[in-house]
């Protein structure tokens, strides 16, 4: 969670290097500049309305600011067929396309997620709890994953897969309706930037 400026700057850093849009040269810029990055642009807002409701709120300033990046960030969220909310995911967040992603607020996710599109993680039943993920988690295009359940480090969740129970072993790669361990993996093979 940002809970100060440096981690404000921290998970800003991180986003960036999951999405690969760390560079710097006059050809990366010219480029975000013809074709800009909505996703990056989402990110970068879904962190500040995390930094100024964390950590700015209590001022009538911070107040003002937190309310105009709400609004920035609802229009953004649209756009891109997204709805994330705040605190929810750890740095190093990566949405991989456009598309509809809709996660519960009562989700947790560690860092260096990287998540396709028509994903949703959510609470089951009427129940107001729902999935605790790792870090270093791959979640592939069309993934369900509900209920009080907790998904382990470094895991790989295939297209489509149907997510009810839990997965705490490291390592694995789970996929199916219902999901279940298929093989053993390396989540760097996956997940490049970690």
């Amino acid at each position: 969670m940002i809970d100060s400026k440096q981690a404000y700057h921290h998970y800003l850093k991180m986003d960036k290097v999951a999405l690969g849009l760390e560079g710097h040269s006059f050809g990366f810029r010219l480029k975000e500049f013809l074709f800009p990055n909505y996703i990056g642009a989402f990110q970068k807002t879904l962190r500040k309305v995390e930094y100024y409701t964390n950590c700015k709120c209590n001022s009538v300033l911070g107040k003002l600011f937190l309310t105009y990046y709400k609004i920035k960030l609802r229009k953004r969220a649209l756009k891109i067929g997204v709805s994330i909310p705040i605190n929810v995911f750890g740095p190093g967040l990566s949405i991989v396309h456009y598309g509809t992603i809709v996660v519960n607020s009562a989700s947790k996710v560690g860092k260096n997620c990287r998540i396709h599109a028509c994903t949703n993680i959510g609470a089951s039943g009427g129940s107001s709890k729902a999935p605790q993920i790792g870090d270093n988690v791959y979640i592939g295009p069309g993934a369900k994953i509900y209920g009080d359940i907790r998904i382990g480090n470094n895991i790989a969740i295939g297209a489509n897969a149907v997510v009810h129970k839990s997965f705490e072993e490291d390592g694995i790669m789970i996929a199916g309706n219902p999901a279940k361990k298929i093989k053993s993996i390396d989540i760097k093979r996956i997940i490049r930037h970690i």
